[in-house]
């Protein structure tokens, strides 16, 4: 991976891993999840538009393309400013998986 690639993966990585899960412990937003890989299941789901492990090798992180790692930032940011709807991406996200229907 190029360099710039690998800082826009950190960036995923620390909002997925540090800012979103200390959000939600740190505010009464009322938010359906708290764990980093919760977030970071709900952002690859949406990056993939399905269940990522269908779309990408393990570790996620290491086969992101360029693309996918930067909408992934895009969308972690979008939920940490509450622009996105993190309640409606979970559901989509548990449907996906068969969870919900």
């Amino acid at each position: 991976m190029e360099t710039e690639h690998l800082d826009i993966v950190a960036e995923y990585l620390r909002l997925t891993r540090e800012v979103l899960p200390q959000m939600a412990r740190d505010n009464a937003r009322g938010w359906p999840v708290v764990n980093d890989h919760c977030f970071q299941r709900i952002v690859l789901d949406h990056v993939c538009g399905g269940t990522w492990y269908d779309h990408l090798e393990r570790p996620a992180y290491k086969h992101l393309t360029p693309a996918q790692a930067i909408q992934a930032v895009r969308l972690a940011e979008e939920i940490a400013q509450g622009r996105a709807d993190l309640h409606e991406m979970n559901r989509q996200s548990l449907i996906w998986r068969g969870k919900l229907r």
